[in-house]
Formats: structure tokens, C-alpha cells, sequence
């Protein structure tokens, strides 16, 4: 080791919601749900409660294992024994960002522990390379709203603002959408009216948030890329769409892959949640709905302790 190493770290780490609509793979938002993951030298072992304890693995395939191991890499450092004990509230396969969350947790825990060799521009290179497309790690790493550019190699984020009083209403259905399977239904040629319909509207969207123009999200958060290819997988979905616009839902979408939706919504928010988990119910979709605020800060530390040298 040629710096000091934390014995001991725990990140906090958020959902995030992706796409936004139209904003396919290039726009993320964090939300208030978190992942905790706590890493520390000493006798190996993968600890895991809550969301995914009984399905995610407890072998060196685990993601945030191989996140951590992803950076030591990188920095040419040899991987100690570690324990890695994660608390999950995020659930899985449900288009909240599970697997981005781990990638971030275990990628921001090592790199806490080796002292922050790794810039956040480093870091969102790296969680992008096993991530496989930037929007949701990016907000996981960054927090609040972030437009994603990729140009070969470089990734460019931006961050774009929102109002606090934007809060997210998710319809969590009991049945996953895998995201491999979600996106295998989307075609790779795309007519011209429906790019310039989503450009359009990814348009409208920023500049909605940015300046307050809720009245826009209706129309901004519209999409014509992938959520009408996916309602293959979820016939139910415009159903659940209109009950949360009827019930007074700013906007709606289709959460990152699916399977669940969420309305942007700054009041009646247990009354969308309410409808739109009763319609969904009606057409033969059984789930949850949770309210959470948009969160404005990303992965983080929140314990560490003891060096070694």
C-alpha cells in the first residue's frame, strides 16, 4: 500500500430515476432512497439486508465487490481482504437504479478508502464502463439532475436545477423488467418525426425545470424512443399514465427500463399514488407506490474510521 488506507468506510448512496421520457440514456435524476454500503479490511464476507437479500450474490461476482476491486485496480494497488456489509432499500429490476447504485457505492467506498486518488470525472468513466450507459450513475455519483454527453471516450455532465418542490410519486410494480429484456424490444432505426419529437421535448423538459414551468412537464416528459416500444412487456402502462395525470400529476414516465413509473408531482401526492396503484391493480398488476423527494446530493461518505498503513 503506498498511502494511508481507511480501515472502515460507509457511503450512502441514492435511487435514481432515468430517461425522463424523452431524455433516453442521456438524463438521470437522484431521488431520496438509499443504499447503504459499508466496507472494511479484515475477514472476507458479503453481508446483504433488505431489497435483493436473497437473490444478489455473496461471491466475488457481487457488483459492488467488483467495483471495489475495479479501483484498486485502476490505481495498481493490491485488493486486501475486505467485508462488505450493504443495507438496500432501492428495489431491484424495477427501473430505480439498483445496479448503479452498487457500481457508485463500491466504486466511491474505495475510493474513499485509498484517500481519493480518483477524480468524480475518473470515477464516472469507470461506473460507466460497468454500467454500460451514464445516465443513472452519473446522478447516483452527482446527485440532482444530470444531461450526460458522451463524445468517444469523454463523458461531459451537466447539471441542470429543479425546483424543491418537485417531489416523485413511483408505482412500484411486484413484477420486474429486467433491463437486457426491456431494452431487446427497442428497434435500432429510428424515424426522423420521432427524433425530433423526443429532441423537442428533452428541450421543453430542461428548460421546464430550470425555470419553474410545470405546466410544461406534461408535454416535456413525453416520449416516442423507447416507452412505447416497452408497453409490449407492460400493457398496463398508459392506463397508469392517465390515472396519475387525471389525478393531478404533473408528468409522467416510464422509470429508467421499467417496471416502474413515476409522476413529478408538487402536491396530492397520495392521492396519485393512490390511483395509479388502484388502476394498475384493476388491469391485473398488484405493486406499491412510495413518495420521495428529488435528491440534490449523490453518493457520500458517512462513516470512516481507523487508518492502516
Amino acid at each position: 500500500v503506498v498511502s494511508p488506507m481507511l480501515q472502515r468506510v460507509k457511503i450512502k448512496v441514492p435511487a435514481t430515476t432515468a430517461n425522463l421520457g424523452p431524455g433516453f440514456d442521456c438524463l438521470g435524476v437522484a431521488l431520496n432512497i438509499w443504499n447503504e454500503v459499508e466496507v472494511g479490511i479484515g475477514r472476507p464476507g458479503i453481508n446483504i439486508s433488505g431489497e435483493g437479500e436473497d437473490v444478489l450474490s455473496h461471491n466475488s461476482d457481487n457488483l459492488v465487490y467488483r467495483s471495489i476491486a475495479y479501483i484498486f485496480n485502476e490505481v495498481g494497488i493490491k485488493l486486501p481482504e475486505i467485508e462488505i456489509s450493504c443495507s438496500n432499500t432501492i428495489p431491484l429490476a424495477r427501473g430505480l437504479g439498483s445496479s448503479s447504485a452498487a457500481v457508485v457505492g463500491g466504486l466511491v467506498a474505495a475510493n474513499t478508502m485509498l484517500g481519493h486518488p480518483l477524480t468524480n470525472k475518473d470515477l464516472l468513466r469507470l461506473a460507466t464502463n460497468l454500467e454500460g450507459h451514464p445516465d443513472n450513475v452519473a446522478a447516483a455519483l452527482l446527485g440532482g439532475c444530470q444531461l450526460v454527453v458522451q463524445e468517444a471516450d469523454q463523458l461531459t455532465t451537466t447539471s441542470i436545477t429543479f425546483s424543491t418542490l418537485l417531489r416523485a410519486v413511483i408505482f412500484i410494480p411486484d413484477v420486474a423488467m429486467p433491463t437486457a429484456q426491456a431494452r431487446s424490444l427497442l428497434s435500432p432505426v429510428i424515424p426522423r418525426d420521432d427524433a425530433i419529437f423526443n429532441l423537442s421535448r428533452l428541450g421543453l423538459l430542461v428548460n421546464a425545470f430550470i425555470t419553474d414551468e410545470f405546466s410544461d412537464l406534461k408535454i416535456a416528459t413525453q416520449d416516442r424512443l423507447h416507452q412505447p416500444q416497452r408497453k409490449i412487456l407492460f400493457p398496463a402502462m398508459d392506463l397508469i399514465f392517465r390515472s396519475a395525470l387525471k389525478a393531478g400529476a404533473l408528468g409522467v414516465f416510464l422509470s429508467g427500463a421499467g417496471s416502474s413509473i413515476l409522476a413529478l408531482t408538487k402536491d396530492r401526492e397520495t392521492t396519485i399514488g393512490y390511483e395509479m396503484a388502484d388502476i394498475a391493480e384493476k388491469a391485473g398488476v398488484t405493486g406499491t407506490f412510495r413518495i420521495s423527494d428529488l435528491s440534490q446530493i449523490g453518493a457520500h461518505l458517512i462513516n470512516a474510521n481507523d487508518f492502516a498503513g
